[in-house]
């Protein structure tokens, strides 16, 4: 019998999956919208809140599973993959379940998972790093030297100091891509080394998390939660166990499936890109993710999202670095001229393709402030240069620009630190769906830009790291060789825009330094 698995992709709107043959072909793929998300329920857009509840996972992991066996045999199925957003973390009870799932914390989003892009611990990330700025070791040297309010000690501290019901009843934090094997398996939560290493501050030459001395020293609250973690942790490729009788019975799957360890999302599409050294994949959603991979590196990357051996493809060191805000820009705009009436980004897109360059329009893609290079979250969004001949086509492609120039000052910091950028890979919603964008990327960064075939990476990702798991493949890379995506189509730049954009970007580059020079400080910026 011809044998499948199983990627599922946890994406911040939505859960998908897709059978996937060893090949590398999707059989069948269904995609489920979170209800509650999608309603609006436990966020607060103008304090940066972004909760997500678990049983929007869970029902809709159920139904997507369900949909994609229609069309598959289950007893070809040998393995289901999960990936996740993250840092997206959660408090725990007793039991490994998420607080909000109990009844009396069910409508507490501070008893809910974390979306990465949830700003609510901006305090608690500027505490982290000024510890951190004083002290003899610095625990943020392989994520790039700043801690970020959307990783995951700043996200646990923001719960520990401002919900104490939730505090009290937490036995435990977890990342959802660790909980969700865990619990499709029955078994313990193992910590998964992508999540640990770019979030968490994970390392070997510290004995894993930092020590509690460090970690109290940052606000008592932290008193004894090292304790309550991790200290070992495991690459995607190992398998946490086989599905336990109870979700076998949901899915309709047999017990001998079995379950990889979790992995980030942009992780597992870049695996399901091909990534390779020299090749930059970027995964262009609601954010960015810019992910390369380095057989050895003997110095530290600062600046970026981390850099560690194990992550994207293990036996290698995988790079993170992105953009907080991309497709969730375009979403904003649509959001603000919705206000008097409906309107299409697709009539939008349209005109702005017909508009040349406007040299002066200048906007910086900071609406949720800044993951790279150097994370900054108290930046904002701006744009420059209106007048009252502005039109909203024009608005939006200098909001398509400003995406842009973020992408350049990405791709410009690695090459800076010496990691070659030779090829440059995208995937994801946008990359597949808008040609303006890209051809836009493609000018301003002056590259060819490739697009995956397949439009569902993460999910083909997912897949390659159980295969391995459940024994089709000896390692990643053998199955990466067989079952990673092609490329479909290739942006590449025009000279003359080119140099039209490289104008363009030292004027995005001095707004840039002059919004930072006025941007508030921590304090002034909390709450």
């Amino acid at each position: 019998m011809k044998q499948h698995v199983i990627g599922v992709d946890f994406g911040s709107d939505s859960v998908r999956a897709a059978v996937i043959d060893l090949q590398g072909n999707i059989q069948s793929m269904a995609v489920a919208e979170y209800p509650r998300w999608k309603a609006g329920l436990y966020c607060d857009r103008s304090h940066s809140q972004f909760r997500q509840h678990p049983l929007d996972y869970l029902e809709c992991l159920v139904q997507v599973i369900r949909e994609v066996l229609q069309s598959a045999d289950p007893g070809s199925i040998v393995g289901i993959g999960v990936d996740t957003t993250g840092s997206t973390p959660c408090p725990l009870d007793a039991a490994g379940m998420p607080l909000a799932l109990r009844p009396e914390f069910s409508e507490n989003p501070d008893a809910m998972f974390y979306l990465w892009k949830d700003h609510t611990a901006l305090q608690e990330s500027s505490r982290i790093n000024e510890v951190i700025a004083g002290g003899p070791v610095d625990y943020t040297m392989y994520e790039g030297s700043v801690y970020s309010p959307e990783w995951f000690w700043a996200k646990l501290l923001y719960m520990l100091r401002h919900a104490p019901q939730a505090a009290a009843a937490a036995h435990s934090f977890a990342e959802h891509c660790d909980w969700l094997p865990a619990l499709l398996t029955g078994g313990r939560i193992k910590a998964g080394r992508c999540a640990a290493g770019h979030k968490a501050m994970w390392h070997p030459d510290w004995g894993g998390l930092p020590p509690q001395e460090f970690l109290s020293s940052v606000d008592p609250l932290l008193d004894h939660w090292r304790e309550k973690l991790y200290t070992e942790t495991f690459t995607a490729e190992q398998r946490v166990g086989f599905l336990s009788p109870e979700w076998a019975e949901k899915f309709g799957l047999s017990t001998r499936v079995a379950v990889a360890g979790g992995v980030l999302d942009c992780h597992a599409g870049a695996v399901g890109a091909g990534i390779r050294e020299g090749t930059l994949v970027k995964i262009v959603g609601t954010s960015t993710c810019d992910i390369a991979v380095a057989r050895d590196l003997q110095r530290n990357i600062r600046g970026i999202c981390g850099q560690v051996a194990g992550s994207v493809v293990p036996g290698m060191i995988g790079l993170e670095a992105g953009q907080s805000a991309f497709g969730d820009i375009y979403d904003w705009f649509k959001r603000f001229l919705n206000y008097y009436g409906k309107v299409s980004l697709a009539e939008l897109e349209k005109e702005a393709a017909l508009l040349e360059v406007d040299p002066e329009l200048v906007a910086l893609d900071w609406h949720n402030g800044r993951r790279t290079p150097f994370a900054n979250a108290l930046l904002r969004g701006a744009i420059n240069g209106l007048t009252l001949g502005s039109t909203p086509p024009m608005v939006y492609r200098a909001l398509v620009e400003a995406t842009a120039f973020g992408s350049k000052k990405i791709t410009d910091h690695y090459a800076e630190c010496g990691i070659p950028v030779d090829t440059i890979i995208a995937s994801g919603g946008i990359a597949k769906k808008s040609p303006l964008v890209m051809q836009i990327c493609a000018d301003v960064l002056n590259k060819p830009i490739q697009i995956a075939e397949s439009e569902q990476t993460c999910a083909l990702g997912a897949g390659i790291f159980v295969a391995v798991a459940a024994g089709c493949y000896a390692n990643v890379p053998d199955a990466m060789a067989q079952m990673s995506s092609g490329i479909s189509a290739e942006y590449r730049p025009d000279p003359g825009r080119s140099a039209v954009y490289a104008e363009k970007y030292r004027r995005y580059c001095a707004l840039g330094a002059a919004a930072e020079g006025l941007t508030a400080s921590p304090a002034l910026g909390a709450e």
